[in-house]
């Protein structure tokens, strides 16, 4: 049965939940990725939906498996994060969307997507905000501003903001720029600092991500490959040029 199982019972008040898809330069990954890590959060669900590949992730040492995406809790920020270990097929992300989306809608979960922006980086990536049902008003109170440019989100993550505005879900997707060849730390730190502390009155520690760049570069590479060469369109923002 397609679901979104929670396992370990958690308490939180008015959650907001960071969606972690690989996509261009994996900077919702390497995010969502730091916020589990950095706050020492807890696996207290996993999606079993349709789309998602069958397959048993586990990690060096031990002998542990566990389902490919997860949700996270830290009940004293309010905070959960969908880590996400495979790319998603965007071919097949029809029924991962909805069943996430019922979820959020049936929990009360305001959701903040991430996405990267390829482009050619002058200076600090700068980091964008669109929003679905209210959340333009929570880019507006955390001086988030819109993009330059129009644009669309592809992928696993613009079927997520796309459901969620059908909708009327809402929720705020968060846009960096990035250099999408490669996993790119400093446009997942950008969108830490400039998009997830201002939405959230939570302040992120992100040290860790500038000290271990290179390493956190190595580590997702592969993935980073995975995703450049899926035949499927991976989950990334891009600019429409002369459309008004």
């Amino acid at each position: 049965m397609a679901e979104v199982n929670i396992h370990t019972e958690f308490d939180v008040t008015d959650p907001t939940l960071v969606e972690g898809m690989p996509g261009a330069g994996l900077v919702g990954k390497i995010a969502a990725d730091h916020l589990v890590e950095a706050f020492d959060m807890t696996w207290v669900g996993s999606c079993f939906c349709d789309g998602l590949p069958q397959v048993a992730v586990y990690r060096a040492e031990s002998g542990d498996t566990m389902p490919p995406v997860r949700i996270y809790a830290d009940e004293s920020r309010d905070l959960l994060v969908l880590q996400s270990d495979v790319p998603i097929s965007p071919s097949s992300a029809e029924g991962f969307t909805d069943c996430v989306t019922a979820w959020l809608e049936s929990e009360g979960v305001f959701p903040v997507y991430l996405s990267g922006l390829p482009e050619e980086k002058d200076g600090p990536p700068a980091v964008y905000g669109i929003g679905t049902g209210a959340g333009r008003d929570r880019l507006d109170g955390a001086d988030i501003d819109p993009p330059r440019e129009a644009g669309l989100i592809s992928g696993p993550t613009g079927a997520l903001v796309h459901a969620a505005s059908e909708r009327g879900l809402d929720g705020v997707a968060l846009i960096a720029e990035t250099e999408a060849q490669f996993p790119d730390p400093e446009s997942a730190r950008a969108i830490l600092k400039h998009g997830i502390e201002p939405l959230t009155g939570i302040e992120v520690p992100t040290d860790a991500l500038v000290e271990r760049a290179e390493e956190i570069r190595k580590a997702r590479e592969r993935l980073a490959r995975q995703v450049r060469e899926s035949d499927d369109q991976s989950t990334e923002a891009t600019t429409i040029r002369g459309f008004q």
